[in-house]
C-alpha cells in the first residue's frame, strides 16, 4: 500500500510540474521548427522580381521625439523602396520637444521623400487616426519614431501584398536596434538589452511566425504594421478607451472584417532597446493592462460592433473552440496562458517551499525544478535554431544573433522576471484607472513602502505613548 501511495504521489507531483511548460512551451517550440522547415521547403513567393510600385503612406506618430525621428525617416531615404512612392505623414501628438524643426531639416535633406506635419490631439488612437483620414496611396503603414527600418522592408511588405491578394494586413518584425545595445556601457544594462533582443527575436521570428500560421496572432504590433488601405478603412480605426489600441484593432480586423492576420518575417523594424529595469517594468505592465482592457470590450460587448445579442452568443460559443483559428478561441486562449493560468503558476512557486513538510526529500524538489528549468532551456534553443533560419536573408543579425547563443540559457530567468511583472500588471489594473503613464518599479516601490510606514507607524506611536504613560 505504501507503493502504491508513493507511486500515486510521484506521479501527481510530475504531473503537475511538467504539464504547462510541456502544453505551453515545448510543442510550439516544436512546431515553430517544423513551420520554419514547411516554409523552407515550399521557397518564397516574393521570389520574382518587383516590376509594379504602389504608392504607400507611412505614418509616424510624434511625441518628444527629436532624438530619434531624423534616422528613423533616414532608414525610409535609404530604403529600397522608391522614394518618389512614399509619403510620410508626421502626426504631432502634443509634445513639447523640438520635433518639428527635425522635420524641417529632414524637409531639406531628403528633398525626394514627400513629408507632412500633422498636428493632433493628444493620445496616440486620436493621431493616428487623423492621419488615417488623411493619407494616400494603396498600403498604409504604421510605424514608431523611436526605430529605423531594415533597407528591403518597405519592398518586402510590398512584395507580399502584390503576391497575395488575400492578405489584407500584416505585422512586421520587430528586434531592437542591435548596434545600440553594443553601444550600452553598463554591464547590467547590457545584459538586460541583450535579454531583450533575444526574447524579441523569439517572440516575432518563431512565435508569432507559428501564430500565423494558424491564424492565432493576437496583436498586429504598432511600432510597424501594414494594411490595404481598402480594409483598414472599413474597421471603426483606432479606439481611444484602452492603451493597446494596435491590440483593439487587430480583434476589429479579424472579427468584424473577418480577416487573416498574417506576419511579414523578412520586414524588420529595429526599435530603441529597453532603456533600463524600471522602463522594463512600465512597458510590460502597460502591454498586460492593454489586453485585459481588449479583453473585456470585446467579451462584454461593450463599444463593440456585434448589433445582436445573438451574434455575441456565438462568439462566446466560438471561444470554447480553444484552436485559435476564431477570434474568440484566440481571446480564450490568450486570457488562459496571461492571466487564468498565471496565478495557479504563482501559487506552485510558493508552494516549492511547503513541498519539504509534504513527505518530499529536498533532492527531488531541487532535481525537480533543475528539470523544468532544463526543458526551458531546450526550449529556448529550439527557438534559437530556428531563428537562425529566419535571419538567413540578413548577415549582421543573423551573426550578431549567433554571438549570443550562451545568454538563451538565460532567458528562462528572464521570463520568469517579465512573468511576475505581467502578474503585477494584472493586479495593478484592477484598482487604477487606464493611463499610458504607469509607475515605474521605483517609483511602486516607493509608494509602497510609504503604504507600509504608515501602517506600521500607527501602532508604534501608540506603544511610545503608553510607554511614556508607564514610565512617568
Amino acid at each position: 500500500m505504501n507503493i502504491v501511495d508513493y507511486l500515486a504521489s510521484s506521479v501527481v507531483f510530475w504531473m503537475a510540474w511538467i504539464i504547462i511548460p510541456l502544453l505551453l512551451e515545448i510543442v510550439p517550440a516544436f512546431g515553430s521548427v517544423l513551420i520554419l522547415l514547411k516554409k523552407m521547403v515550399s521557397g518564397s513567393d516574393e521570389a520574382a522580381e518587383q516590376t509594379f510600385y504602389p504608392e504607400i503612406c507611412i505614418i509616424i506618430p510624434v511625441y518628444n521625439s527629436s532624438s530619434t525621428l531624423k534616422s528613423c525617416i533616414a532608414s525610409i531615404n535609404s530604403a529600397t523602396y522608391p522614394n518618389h512612392l512614399i509619403r510620410i505623414l508626421l502626426v504631432h501628438n502634443q509634445g513639447s520637444d523640438d520635433s518639428f524643426l527635425v522635420f524641417q531639416q529632414c524637409q531639406k535633406e531628403y528633398p525626394e521623400l514627400m513629408i507632412q506635419w500633422l498636428n493632433a490631439k493628444q493620445g496616440k488612437s486620436k493621431a493616428l487616426n487623423l492621419a488615417l483620414f488623411n493619407s494616400e496611396g494603396k498600403y498604409i503603414i504604421h510605424i514608431d519614431s523611436d526605430g529605423r527600418l531594415q533597407k528591403d522592408a518597405l519592398m518586402n511588405l510590398v512584395r507580399r501584398f502584390e503576391n497575395n491578394p488575400g492578405i489584407s494586413c500584416m505585422t512586421g518584425v520587430i528586434l531592437t536596434d542591435w548596434k545600440l545595445v553594443e553601444q550600452t556601457e553598463q554591464p547590467g544594462r547590457l545584459l538586460l538589452r541583450r535579454l531583450e533582443f533575444l526574447e524579441y527575436a523569439q517572440a516575432f521570428l518563431a512565435g508569432r511566425n507559428y501564430d500565423s500560421e494558424l491564424n492565432m496572432i493576437y496583436t498586429l504590433s504598432g511600432a510597424f504594421s501594414a494594411f490595404r488601405k481598402s480594409t483598414i478603412l472599413k474597421s471603426q480605426l483606432y479606439h481611444t478607451g484602452t492603451v493597446s489600441e494596435d491590440t483593439q484593432l487587430t480583434f476589429q480586423v479579424k472579427l468584424l472584417l473577418k480577416q487573416r492576420v498574417h506576419l511579414c518575417e523578412n520586414a524588420i523594424f529595429l526599435s530603441e532597446p529597453i532603456r533600463g529595469i524600471n522602463a522594463l517594468y512600465s512597458q510590460r505592465q502597460r502591454w498586460q493592462r492593454g489586453e485585459l482592457e481588449v479583453s473585456n470590450l470585446f467579451l462584454t460587448g461593450r463599444k463593440y460592433p456585434v448589433s445582436s445579442g445573438a451574434e455575441r452568443q456565438s462568439f462566446l460559443k466560438n471561444n470554447r473552440t480553444f484552436r485559435g483559428s476564431r477570434p474568440g478561441g484566440l481571446m480564450i486562449r490568450t486570457i488562459l496562458y496571461d492571466h487564468t493560468f498565471a496565478f495557479p503558476r504563482m501559487i506552485w512557486y510558493f508552494a516549492l517551499g511547503c513541498l519539504a513538510f509534504k513527505n518530499y526529500s529536498t533532492v527531488l524538489i531541487l532535481f525537480s525544478v533543475g528539470l523544468i528549468f532544463l526543458l526551458y532551456v531546450i526550449t529556448a534553443y529550439l527557438y534559437y535554431l530556428s531563428i537562425i533560419g529566419y535571419l538567413r536573408e540578413f548577415n549582421l543579425l543573423r551573426r550578431y544573433y549567433v554571438s549570443l547563443g550562451g545568454l538563451v540559457a538565460l532567458l528562462p530567468i528572464y521570463n520568469f522576471m517579465v512573468f511576475w511583472i505581467r502578474l503585477a500588471g494584472i493586479i495593478n489594473s484592477i484598482h487604477t484607472e487606464s493611463s499610458w503613464k504607469i509607475m515605474n518599479l521605483a517609483e511602486e516601490s516607493a509608494m509602497v513602502s510609504a503604504s507600509l510606514h504608515a501602517v506600521f507607524s500607527v501602532p508604534y506611536t501608540w506603544l511610545k505613548i503608553l510607554r511614556k504613560a508607564v514610565n512617568g
